[in-house]
């Protein structure tokens, strides 16, 4: 192909907007859309973040939450917005791994159809059961399983929590029935009503109905005793092996400018670092961890494999 001399003079003029509009970022407001509804583990964990984070980009920073199809409406809703660095995605195990594998024909790439801006932090979740349940430890809900085959329910709010209780019933080998809900609080909601048998929920409101005595935890999906709460025992203690962790990162629509994800990733490295952040983060169960670009997408890639392996041994079937 040859290049024309007024095409090499042109081809510098038209990038060289889009290089000052990305030298001069942010300039208004940045939107982090959740996936999620608002009181999920997801949700939580943003807005303990967006006042820091408006304070490093001296920008203001909201959440829009967008439930839905297993965090499917707000993922697209950020992949088809402008890769200017203005609307990112939080990615999380549910819509960033596990609905590549659970979602037919999934209308987004976790990899491909993102730029990813950095990694937030990882987080357990807690066994809770009605406090009319009888049973007191991992050990007596999976005995009650055992003895009433396919009568015990669990529900779950997204995709990892039902991998994780799945999980649970192929280690113990038994059988327990899962009841979708629409989110994480939702699912505590049917436990705290008593009419499900357990749920595996985040930790912050988890621990919180525990503490003010309106369910029982039976056990952390921490591979041992999680510090936030020594009190409460692995479910490997029971079940040795079993551990489910889930994680959270940010990106943005693919062909953000590398000087946005720069500049952002910075600021979120910074602000992770903060001290109260960590400590209020850590109070709520989350274990911050900052990640460069290219490491938070290899960490993800990483994460779609192992997660979809696990998802096909637990017997899940794409939908």
């Amino acid at each position: 192909m040859t290049i024309t001399r007024r095409a090499a003079f042109a081809a510098p003029a038209l990038l060289a907007p889009l290089s000052v509009a990305a030298q001069a970022w942010p300039e208004r407001q940045i939107r982090i859309v959740v996936a999620f509804p608002a009181g999920s583990v997801t949700d939580s964990l943003v807005r303990n973040l967006v006042e820091p984070l408006s304070r490093e980009l001296g920008q203001t920073v909201i959440i829009d939450n967008r439930p839905g199809g297993n965090g499917v409406v707000g993922t697209m809703a950020v992949k088809g917005a402008p890769p200017d660095g203005y609307t990112m995605a939080v990615l999380s195990v549910t819509n960033g791994a596990l609905n590549t594998y659970l979602v037919r024909n999934l209308a987004y790439d976790p990899i491909r159809d993102f730029s990813q801006l950095g990694f937030l932090a990882e987080a357990p979740y807690l066994l809770v059961v009605p406090n009319s349940s009888p049973a007191r430890n991992v050990a007596e809900l999976l005995e009650l399983a055992r003895r009433r085959p396919g009568e015990l329910t669990f529900s779950h709010g997204n995709a990892s929590a039902l991998i994780g209780s799945q999980l649970m019933n192929r280690m113990a080998g038994v059988r327990m029935l899962a009841v979708p809900s629409r989110g994480g609080p939702e699912a505590l909601t049917e436990v705290l009503a008593g009419r499900i048998d357990s749920t595996l929920t985040d930790f912050a409101s988890g621990l919180a109905q525990v503490r003010e005595g309106r369910v029982r935890a039976l056990g952390v999906t921490t591979p041992g005793v999680f510090p936030l709460a020594p009190e409460i025992p692995p479910i490997s203690a029971t079940l040795p092996g079993y551990e489910l962790t889930v994680w959270f990162g940010l990106a943005a629509p693919a062909g953000t400018p590398a000087p946005v994800v720069g500049r952002f990733n910075e600021a979120l490295a910074k602000v992770l670092a903060q001290a109260d952040v960590r400590e209020r983060l850590g109070r709520l169960g989350f274990a911050p961890r900052a990640m460069q670009p290219e490491q938070w997408r290899d960490y993800l890639q990483t994460q779609i494999t192992s997660l979809t392996r696990l998802a096909r041994e637990v017997g899940l079937e794409p939908s």
